[in-house]
């Protein structure tokens, strides 16, 4: 929003004030004729009015224009086959690089920490014996954890024991369904808690 040595250039080429129907280019005339004092304080570097503008349109000013050193810079690049080879190269190096690092990382298996109640029949039910059924259910994947009695009323007591499994491969349901096949000594099986490791 501050005019510059492009606005200056552009101002001087001009020989009289745009007419009142280009009203954009009239109030542009005004303001920077505002600036008269301060031309040369301006920033930026005065060019020749021709320099000034798109880069693909040819220079129409007057001024001599010097056609090799638009040749010698590329901005936007060229499509040689030489370089898209090598630039190809590069790429399915850098992908096959990136393929073995990831292919080297090991994944990440999804884990969760499981406490579980497991409710005997009555008072009378072998509790050691309970367990003991309960921990020989062995399945990849799976760990058993500590247990405790915990007093449910009554006299009888709830096994609440901890297990950690790998979520891919054992679920609640399928080990409800192998807990509670224990007929004689279990009665219901519940998650207590279930956590995300």
């Amino acid at each position: 929003y501050v005019p510059s040595q492009a606005d200056i250039a552009v101002f001087e080429a001009i020989a009289a004030p745009p007419p009142a129907d280009l009203f954009h280019a009239l109030r542009w005339y005004n303001h920077i004729k505002s600036y008269e004092n301060q031309k040369a304080s301006l920033p930026g570097v005065k060019k020749a009015l021709g320099k000034y503008g798109p880069a693909d349109v040819e220079d129409t000013t007057g001024a001599a224009t010097d056609s090799k050193d638009d040749d010698d810079i590329d901005l936007f690049g060229s499509d040689d086959e030489e370089e898209s080879e090598e630039a190809k190269k590069l790429r399915e190096e850098r992908l096959a690089q990136y393929e073995s690092k990831k292919s080297k990382k090991p994944a990440v298996v999804a884990k969760s920490s499981i406490l579980l109640d497991v409710k005997p029949w009555d008072d009378e039910t072998d509790m050691a014996k309970l367990e003991e059924c309960v921990r020989s259910i062995q399945v990849d994947g799976l760990v058993w954890g500590s247990s405790k009695l915990v007093p449910v009323g009554y006299g009888i007591k709830k096994l609440q024991i901890q297990c950690v499994v790998e979520d891919d491969k054992v679920g609640t349901d399928m080990l409800e369904e192998r807990i509670t096949a224990f007929e004689d000594y279990v009665q219901s099986m519940d998650v207590a808690a279930f956590n995300k490791i």
